[in-house]
C-alpha cells in the first residue's frame, strides 16, 4: 500500500458497535476477518482514503464493571440507548488492558486479516494510542508500579475522584486515575507517570509494536503527556533532561516507519506545539467550535490568523467526542458547516453514522445503539461531496482563502460566506459557503493564472449553480455569488478557448 496522500479523507468506525450490528444482519457474532466484503467495498465506495476503527484494544473487565455501575455514565447511556442493560456496556475503549486486539473481536489475526482485504479496496488502516493512561487493573499495577504515579493515604483522603486504592497484595496500592488538569479523574484509568525515563521507553515500544499493524494512528488527548502540561497535573520535574517524549517517540517511529500518519488530538492551542514534535495532523477544535457558533467573520479570522498551519489541521463537524453534526448543527446547516470543513486542507474526518444523519451521540462505552431512520438527502450529499473531494485538486492543487466583498454598496451580505480557491495548473476550483439562514449575495475576486484566459466556463460540481460564462480577469470586479440560506457552490472555472 503506497504512502498517505495530501489531505486525506478518513472514516471513524465505532468497531464494537459496527460489528454487533453486521452480527445481527448475519444471525451471528463476526470476527473483524469476518466482516463482510459488501460492506468493505460499501465504505470503500465513498472514496475514503482511510478508515479508523475506534477501539478494538483489548478492553478491561474491572473498567466494564465502573461503566456499569457509574451513575452519571448510566443516566447517559440509558439517553443514549433508551433500556440498555448490562449486556450493551462494553466498557471504555480508552481505559486499555493491553494492547492486543480483544477477543471479542477475533483477535490480532483478525485485524490483520481485515487490513489485507483494506488494502485491496485503497484503504489505509488507523488505530489508536492512548498515552496518558491505562485501564484501571493493567497488569503494570503488579509488574512494574513505578511506571504509573502513585499516591498516599492522604492523596487518596483528599482527592478521592483522583485517586483509588488497588486490590491488596499489590507492591503499591493507592495509585492516580488518569485525568487532565481541568477535570476530574476517569475512574476507569491509571495514569501513567512521565516523569520516569522507564515509562518513556516502555510507552514508545508499544508504539512502535502497534505501527507493525496499522498505517496510522489517532493519538488520545496527546497534549497530556508534554512536559509543560505533565508537570502541572502532576507536580514535579522530570528524573532525567530528556526533551518531550513526542520528539523522542516520534524520531524512533520515523526511523522505521516513515510514511506512518500520526494525528493528535489536542486542544487549548497546543496544535502548533504537536506539530513541531513530529505529528502529521492535530485536530482543528477551534474550527469546530467557530462553525458550531455559526459566525462566519469568526471562521474566516480562525482560518486566516493561522494560514502556514492550515495543510496539518484534522477537520471535522463530529466525531466520537462530539454531538451528532445533525442535532448539534442541524441537518441544512450541517451541509453548509460540512463544505466548509472538509474542503480545507488537511485531514478530513468524518463519523461512522454522520452520513446518514444519525442524530444520538452514542457513549463510547456501549457496544449497541438504537435505530435511526437514515436520511437519504444526508446520504447523496455525502455521496456527492467525498466524489468531489477524490479529485486531484484538492490534495495535489495549492489553496487560499478568499475575502468576499459586497455585491453592492451597503450590502452586507457577503459577511456570512466563506470562500476559497484550489488551483492546480490551468484549473481553479471555487468553494463558497452560507453559514447563515438568510439569502447572501456577493462577489468572490479570484486570484487569476498568469496569463489569464480571455474566457472563463464554470462547471458545477456540486451545490447551487453560479450561472454564465465570464472573459477577462476577475480578480477585480470578482465573480457574482448569489446563494440561499445555507446554501453552498463548488465549481470548477476552466478555460473556455
Amino acid at each position: 500500500m503506497p504512502g498517505w496522500p495530501a489531505s486525506p479523507t478518513v472514516y471513524e468506525i465505532n468497531t464494537w458497535v459496527w460489528l454487533s450490528e453486521l452480527g445481527v444482519a448475519a444471525g451471528r457474532p463476526l470476527s473483524l476477518g469476518e466482516v463482510p466484503d459488501q460492506e468493505l467495498e460499501r465504505i470503500a465506495g465513498y472514496g475514503f482514503d482511510g478508515v479508523w476503527l475506534m477501539g478494538v484494544w483489548q478492553r478491561s473487565p474491572a473498567a466494564g464493571n465502573v461503566s456499569r455501575t457509574h451513575p452519571a455514565w448510566q443516566d447517559s447511556f440509558r439517553k443514549a440507548l433508551p433500556g440498555c442493560s448490562d449486556l450493551d456496556i462494553s466498557g471504555s475503549p480508552y481505559a486499555i488492558l493491553d494492547y492486543r486486539v480483544d477477543p471479542a473481536l477475533g483477535g490480532d489475526r483478525a485485524l490483520a486479516d481485515l487490513r489485507a482485504r483494506l488494502w485491496d479496496l485503497g484503504l489505509r488502516l488507523m488505530l489508536d494510542f492512548v498515552p496518558n493512561h491505562m485501564a484501571l487493573d493493567h497488569k503494570w499495577l503488579r509488574t512494574h508500579p513505578a511506571r504509573l504515579v502513585q499516591g498516599t493515604a492522604e492523596d487518596l483522603d483528599r482527592a478521592p475522584a483522583n485517586y483509588y486504592r488497588a486490590a491488596e497484595g499489590q507492591p503499591a496500592n493507592i495509585f492516580a486515575h488518569g485525568r487532565d488538569p481541568y477535570f476530574d479523574g476517569w475512574p476507569d484509568t491509571v495514569q501513567l507517570d512521565y516523569r520516569q525515563p522507564e515509562t518513556r521507553r516502555a510507552m514508545s515500544d508499544i508504539l512502535l509494536s502497534i505501527a507493525e499493524c496499522c498505517d496510522g494512528l489517532r493519538v488520545d488527548m496527546a497534549m497530556l503527556v508534554m512536559n509543560e502540561v505533565f508537570n502541572r497535573t502532576w507536580g514535579g520535574e522530570s528524573d532525567s533532561q530528556e526533551p518531550e517524549f513526542w520528539s523522542q517517540a516520534m524520531s524512533a517511529l520515523r526511523a522505521r516507519h516513515p510514511e506512518f500518519l500520526m494525528l493528535a488530538e489536542v486542544y487549548w492551542d497546543m496544535e502548533d506545539a504537536l506539530l513541531r514534535m513530529g505529528f502529521d495532523y492535530c485536530y482543528d477544535k477551534p474550527l469546530y467550535d467557530r462553525l458550531l457558533d455559526g459566525e462566519a467573520g469568526s471562521v474566516r479570522r480562525c482560518i486566516g490568523d493561522r494560514m502556514a498551519m492550515q495543510p496539518y489541521l484534522a477537520r471535522f463537524i463530529e466525531n466520537h467526542d462530539e454531538r451528532r453534526a445533525a442535532a448539534a448543527f442541524g441537518h441544512e446547516r450541517s451541509r453548509a458547516a460540512a463544505v466548509a470543513a472538509l474542503t480545507l486542507p488537511g485531514l478530513r474526518l468524518l463519523h461512522e453514522g454522520q452520513l446518514e444523519g444519525r442524530q444520538v451521540r452514542l457513549p463510547v462505552h456501549l457496544a449497541r445503539r438504537q435505530d435511526e431512520q437514515p436520511l437519504e438527502s444526508m446520504e447523496r450529499f455525502y455521496r456527492r461531496l467525498l466524489a468531489v473531494l477524490g479529485e486531484a485538486i484538492f490534495h495535489q492543487g495549492a489553496w487560499q482563502l478568499v475575502e468576499p466583498v459586497p455585491a453592492a454598496a451597503g450590502d452586507q451580505g457577503f459577511e456570512n460566506a466563506i470562500c476559497y480557491q484550489w488551483v492546480l495548473d490551468d484549473q481553479i476550483c471555487l468553494v463558497v459557503s452560507n453559514l447563515s439562514a438568510w439569502q447572501t449575495e456577493f462577489r468572490l475576486p479570484i486570484q487569476m493564472p498568469q496569463p489569464a484566459s480571455p474566457g472563463w466556463r464554470l462547471q458545477n460540481w456540486m451545490g447551487e449553480a453560479i450561472p454564465g460564462d465570464y472573459s477577462g480577469d476577475l480578480s477585480g470586479r470578482g465573480l457574482l455569488v448569489d446563494l440561499p440560506g445555507y446554501g453552498f457552490s463548488i465549481v470548477s472555472l476552466v478555460p473556455s478557448g
